[in-house]
């Protein structure tokens, strides 16, 4: 899976699963602070991500995911 595959995966999850309008979510866009997640919502998100892309993602990395630029990167690098 290229970059721009998983990019638009990630899009369909983070719509899905924090009720945003495509338009919100960018690369850029921060889970909390431009997509208004609060720590429900990103463990929640982990879980779906983590389903979607057939991987696991340790809290550790977890929580150094911050942006959904942060997620393609991750996601890219650890596909399998």
């Amino acid at each position: 899976m290229d970059e721009q595959q998983v990019l638009e995966q990630v899009k369909k999850v983070v719509i899905e699963q924090l009720g945003v309008s495509e338009s919100e979510v960018t690369k850029e866009a921060s889970f909390v602070d431009d997509l208004g997640a609060d720590s429900l919502d990103t463990v929640e998100l982990v879980m779906a991500l983590e389903e979607a892309f057939k991987t696991e993602i340790p809290d550790e990395d977890a929580e150094k995911i911050k942006t959904i630029g942060d997620t393609v990167t991750y996601i890219t690098s650890h596909a399998k």
